[in-house]
């Protein structure tokens, strides 16, 4: 008994040694593989596409009327400054693993099969809840066309079913539905359309910018001309709405997903996390104080503030350019929820935690069809027969873990690392150097006379004693060459007392936060992570 139970545990903390996919790659053919045919551009709008979302149409005006006022544009600087934080760390973690399973696929490796499943399946709920919630938002910023949701299409609007008096909503399911069939013809065509969109989105706020720039120098910035100055609420409501803007920026994690389609990894998934994140704060950070300057804080409207604020100016058509850009936000954030869950799923079933059916890729299009159409469907019910705007603030629980394992990955992955580890780019940049100078050496002395042999064989034991220095400067080959003296077990000791230390530390920091009811972000401990980490 004592023996199955000790078996139970050891199989919940076992750690992943070697990747599942290069396993994978072993037995199987190419077709198999996922193509890879992003690049940074692609990375860019997948980021960009799946962070600007149309909640941000809409939290500037109550942030601002109820928390931050016109302070708001540093408190998205904060909430900025604690989501690069996490992509840091996504950043590094892509370098060293760049597999599909985004935060999964790292606490796999770092923390444990049985952590790994949690982390796996709170991200299964984040995306489809997200994109069951984004969908349900289509319909009413489509009425603003039509004039109203009474005079929407049939075909397109909300019904509400007789006796059982659930509200269904055919647009939600129905948009669901084409991008999921725009996911399974490709990555690269799904990349191009995610750009388009991203395009036309990102031009809308750019429209906001201009047009409120011009109206607020030429009517004097009004809204920062107040009795009550910069920080209405005083600094702790500047950072109460850097807390509440910070779910803004969720949506860079799911470039991490595309991690095998990514032509170059090592160099590609760092430079479209930043890059993407670096947009979004900018837009963020410049519309906040457009609109906030337009009108005082306390005019705008919570439900519609930038529609509102152009209105009360006499651009009365500019609301349909706005909508324009609610519904495109909508649609690749909801694209970019869809995308990444199908390769959650792939990753898990790799591993065994999920049947093989939803690792299968289809060898025309390389992607996982059988997995994005089952997401796809699944989200697709959601949103036709249930309001899950309830169920939303159940996607901060899954990012809040998400992100909190990611940053614990991050220090596990420095300072315990696993028995198998993929080289660092800079050390394989030094191996890789190393080598192509013993291989020069080697022609040059095959083309030397046979009297010159002796001399060459001390210059290739010199390069082979040089590769091997390199090795041993990485902690996990030394570890495999030497089998760990005490020194290192000592080491890996302290370090992991130290990481559980901290995780703990952390933990009740954030519970005596919340018992003394004060608005602590929900993502708090991962932006504490983040700081040891980064």
């Amino acid at each position: 008994m004592q023996n199955k139970c000790f078996w139970g545990f050891r199989s919940l903390v076992r750690r992943k040694q070697v990747d599942s996919v290069h396993v994978k790659r072993k037995g199987e053919g190419h077709h198999h593989e996922l193509a890879r045919k992003l690049g940074v551009p692609d990375l860019i709008a997948i980021g960009v596409g799946a962070t600007i979302g149309a909640g941000v149409y809409v939290l500037v005006g109550t942030v601002a009327r109820e928390q931050a006022g016109p302070a708001l544009t540093i408190s998205f600087l904060i909430a900025g400054i604690a989501a690069a934080l996490s992509a840091f760390c996504y950043a590094e973690l892509a370098c060293r693993c760049p597999s599909a399973g985004s935060a999964y696929h790292y606490s796999y490796i770092c923390l444990g099969e049985g952590l790994a499943w949690f982390v796996g399946w709170a991200l299964v709920l984040e995306y489809t809840i997200g994109a069951s919630a984004v969908a349900r938002g289509v319909t009413p910023n489509l009425a603003l066309f039509f004039g109203g949701l009474d005079k929407l299409p049939a075909l397109f609007a909300r019904h509400t079913i007789p006796l059982i008096g659930v509200v269904v909503d055919p647009s939600a399911a129905l948009i669901v539905l084409i991008v999921t069939f725009l996911l399974c013809t490709g990555i690269k065509e799904s990349s191009l359309v995610q750009m388009i969109v991203t395009s036309v989105n990102v031009s809308v706020l750019m429209f906001i910018l201009i047009v409120g720039g011009y109206l607020g120098f030429n009517t004097g910035w009004v809204g920062y001309e107040l009795p009550s100055g910069y920080f209405p609420f005083g600094i702790n409501g500047m950072f109460t709405g850097s807390a509440v803007v910070f779910f803004s920026y969720i949506g860079f994690d799911s470039v991490t997903s595309t991690a095998e389609e990514v032509k170059n990894p090592q160099r590609d998934l760092p430079l479209g996390i930043a890059i993407s994140l670096l947009i979004c704060c900018i837009l963020y950070m410049l519309l906040s104080v457009v609109v906030t300057g337009l009108v005082p804080y306390y005019a705008l409207d919570p439900d519609t503030p930038i529609s509102s604020v152009f209105a009360g100016y006499g651009v009365q058509w500019a609301v349909y350019i706005i909508t324009t850009g609610a519904v495109t936000a909508l649609s690749a954030s909801l694209l970019g929820s869809i995308l990444a869950q199908p390769r959650i799923l792939m990753a898990m079933a790799r591993d065994g935690l999920l049947p093989s059916f939803f690792s299968d890729i289809n060898k025309n299009t390389q992607v996982p069809v059988k997995s994005t159409v089952t997401s796809g469907i699944f989200a697709a019910v959601l949103a036709f027969f249930m309001d899950v705007s309830q169920l939303a603030g159940m996607v901060s629980l899954g990012t809040l873990f998400a992100f909190t394992t990611a940053a614990v990955s991050v220090l596990i992955l420095r300072y315990v690392p696993p028995d198998e580890v993929p080289l660092s780019s800079a050390l394989q940049e030094s191996i890789k150097s190393v080598s192509s100078r013993l291989s020069c050496n080697i022609q040059e002395s095959d083309s030397k006379n046979l009297q010159s042999s002796a001399s060459s064989s001390e210059n290739e034991s010199h390069n082979l004693h040089e590769i091997r220095e390199a090795l041993l400067g990485c902690p996990p080959i030394e570890k495999s060459i030497s089998q760990v003296n005490l020194n290192e077990q000592t080491r890996r000791k302290i370090a992991s007392w130290t990481i559980t230390c901290l995780c703990i530390g952390v933990f009740i920091l954030a519970f005596t936060a919340s018992a003394k009811a004060l608005f602590v972000s929900h993502c708090a401990g991962c932006v504490e992570f983040s700081c040891f980490a980064a």
